[in-house]
């Protein structure tokens, strides 16, 4: 199982720390470093700026929002990236919720969600690959673009520069049982948000399809500490966010997941105290058991433990959530 460092997006500000990181990461073998957007940093220009301050580390956006841009300049960053980086750009894209797409890029989001994503990859495949014009008759991404507001004066072009590589990999964020399956079948890897060794059996028949080679990445919390309840409490944090407000109450895609995880009273909870305002109560009502599953805090004998569970199945890629440069070397450590 390789090593990511999962940087995430900015807060208020950029994190000064971030490049050292990286740059340990590097020095401690780690394969991959990764950044994020949500709605303030973008995950590209973070990424560049690692880049060029390290030399072998594989760079991935965990992830870059597809409504965000359109498919040919989500593929233009990446090509550039990976002409700049001599090979190592990895490019995860995620759809995000309705929320972020009406209410932030002002995009309707897609009634397919499937069919967007579908339409999305294959064109960041067509740039990649540079065989002829990019073409396709989509729903959502039509090259040349057709619609009755348009002048019909639009043309097919293949991108001018030469990308590196055309297999340069493409990996998609992907909750529920439909989108993981589609996932194995149309890209290189899948970036799970909360992964739990305990329920790998969730994900068979999704994963089912998933060629050779095919990477399972989930991102995770790890802390090195001797307070594990202490520990939980960034996880707690960030689930009580994503569960209560990243998204409606009638169409939460985090709290669903958790539902589907065994916890389906409890995200019903954690939505309505954090709807109501009372954020503190929610992050307190996310159960510890939860938080302890989907992440690797403890003493170092209690990680190396759970270490062996994540190890059984489909991992292929540990992205660690951690500030700690300790923990980043003892990770680095157990995992050999």
């Amino acid at each position: 199982m390789r090593l990511g460092l999962a940087l995430g997006y900015w807060g208020r500000g950029p994190d000064p720390a971030h490049v050292e990181l990286a740059r340990e990461a590097e020095e401690l073998g780690y394969d991959s470093v990764w950044t994020a957007e949500s709605w303030g940093s973008d995950a590209f220009t973070p990424l560049t700026w690692i880049a060029a301050r390290t030399s072998r580390i594989r760079l991935g956006t965990a992830v870059a929002q597809m409504a965000a841009r359109s498919p040919t300049t989500t593929a233009m960053h990446a090509l550039t990236l990976d002409h700049l980086s001599g090979g190592r750009m990895m490019l995860g894209l995620g759809l995000s919720g309705p929320q972020v797409v009406e209410g932030w890029y002002g995009r309707p989001f897609p009634s397919s969600p499937l069919t967007a994503t579908r339409e999305y990859v294959d064109v960041i495949r067509q740039v990649l690959r540079r065989e002829s014009p990019v073409t396709t008759d989509g729903r959502y991404h039509p090259l040349p673009y057709r619609g009755d507001d348009g002048t019909g004066l639009g043309k097919s072009l293949k991108p001018i520069t030469h990308p590196l590589r055309a297999d340069l990999p493409v990996l998609l964020g992907a909750e529920g049982p439909k989108n993981i399956a589609q996932t194995a079948r149309i890209a290189d890897g899948w970036l799970p948000l909360y992964w739990s060794p305990q329920r790998a059996d969730l994900y068979e028949a999704p994963l089912a399809e998933a060629r050779e080679g095919f990477m399972v990445a989930p991102m995770a919390r790890v802390a090195v500490c001797d307070n594990v309840a202490e520990g939980l409490l960034p996880v707690k944090a960030m689930l009580g966010f994503y569960i209560g407000g990243m998204g409606h109450a009638a169409r939460n895609f985090h709290a669903d997941l958790m539902a589907r995880m065994g916890y389906e009273e409890e995200a019903h909870r954690i939505q309505s105290l954090f709807l109501a305002g009372h954020r503190e109560e929610a992050i307190k009502a996310v159960p510890d058991a939860f938080a302890d599953e989907i992440s690797l805090v403890g003493p170092r004998e209690r990680i190396a433990e759970r270490l062996e569970e994540w190890r059984k199945g489909p991992v292929t890629d540990l992205l660690a959530l951690s500030p700690d440069r300790h923990t980043l070397r003892i990770l680095a450590e157990l995992n050999g």
